[in-house]
């Protein structure tokens, strides 16, 4: 890695070398993948968008592994502002009548196949709360048809929200992929800012989360599925050692996902190992992922992860709480074979090294 940061260099002068390198074969992303020596990289899509790009991947003979995941926000929130636009776009892709309950859900089932046929392995929830619901048939069908009716309220709203993380749980059975759920971002807090440059620019602050409550109703239902996987994040940390490492270490189905967003830090991954491993244990977590969107940080974070992980083992080695060679599989299984396992990840062939640039 290059350091391209020095505090000597003139701002002018570093962003001028910083777009000379960036536009050298050795900085594209494909060299970069090999270069990090990427296994994998999942993206997202909405349940509404085309996977043209991954199908262009695919086409073009690259070996390198991209995947996608199923993101159905825009068509689960009633509150998004391209919600009633995304269903549509989600009718013409599935030919469901997206505005009917039942075909609302044929047309997840179907696209979901889509994105597994794209090489996708889990789904992504970004709901502001963790609140699930588990009505009747005919209660959500009700509830649909005054959402769909735009008949509905901010109660309606996120009683539906609730409905649909309980129905990919449901659907997540029937086709195997890992449910991810993160809530406790209160998104877009800057009204000036979102009203002038639109969602997801900024100003996304965490709010406290009821995970004991929100999630069990749909516990209730699938908890026990030792089947079903469904992975945890929070920005809220004073539930970790209150609500998520309990739930995890008792239920099948739950693990905890990193240290997340606001906490991917050195400081932010310690609290996270010190709060909840005495309760969940190592191996109702799933290591480490990264969702960064800045691919050159891919590396950096990663690394910082395992100092931060190996830190810790090694205090349990100096207290006698862990021998030496517990915590060596224990490095090697936070670093690479409990977020394989978690993922349900399919063997990776063999890659070349890329030689040091």
């Amino acid at each position: 890695m290059f350091n391209l940061c020095s505090s000597t260099w003139p701002k002018s002068q570093l962003r001028a070398d910083w777009a000379e390198l960036l536009a050298t074969p050795a900085f594209r992303p494909r060299a970069l993948f090999d270069r990090f020596h990427i296994e994998l990289l999942a993206t997202t899509e909405g349940a509404h968008e085309r996977l043209d790009h991954h199908r262009a991947i695919r086409e073009s003979g690259w070996d390198g592994q991209v995947v996608t995941a199923y993101r159905p926000d825009a068509v689960v929130d009633p509150e998004h502002e391209d919600f009633h636009a995304s269903l549509a776009a989600f009718a013409e892709l599935t030919g469901e009548d997206v505005l009917t309950w039942q075909g609302y859900l044929r047309a997840h089932a179907r696209r979901r196949q889509d994105f597994i046929a794209m090489g996708a392995t889990s789904t992504d929830h970004g709901h502001q709360s963790a609140r699930t619901a588990n009505l009747s048939d005919a209660d959500a069908a009700a509830l649909f048809d005054r959402i769909v009716g735009k008949d509905w309220t901010a109660q309606d709203a996120e009683l539906f929200r609730a409905q649909m993380l309980t129905e990919m749980a449901r659907l997540s059975l029937d086709d195997g992929l890992v449910m991810q759920i993160h809530p406790g971002a209160c998104r877009n807090h800057n009204a000036w800012l979102h009203r002038v440059y639109g969602r997801d620019k900024g100003a996304d602050i965490p709010a406290r989360t009821d995970y004991v409550g929100g999630l069990k109703p749909l516990l209730d239902r699938f908890g026990n599925e030792a089947a079903l996987s469904i992975i945890l994040f929070t920005l809220d940390e004073s539930t970790y050692a209150r609500e998520l490492a309990p739930l995890a270490g008792h239920y099948p189905c739950l693990k905890l996902g990193p240290a997340w967003w606001f906490h991917d830090s050195p400081e932010g991954m310690m609290r996270f190992r010190e709060m909840t491993t005495e309760t969940a244990g190592f191996y109702n977590m799933v290591g480490f992922n990264d969702d960064t969107r800045a691919f050159l940080s891919i590396p950096a974070r990663h690394d910082v992860a395992r100092r931060v992980d190996c830190a810790f083992l090694a205090r349990l080695v100096a207290e006698g709480r862990l021998r030496d060679w517990e915590a060596q599989e224990l490095a090697v299984d936070l670093t690479y074979n409990l977020v394989r396992k978690a993922y349900r990840l399919p063997d990776a062939p063999p890659r070349p090294l890329a030689s040091a640039a």
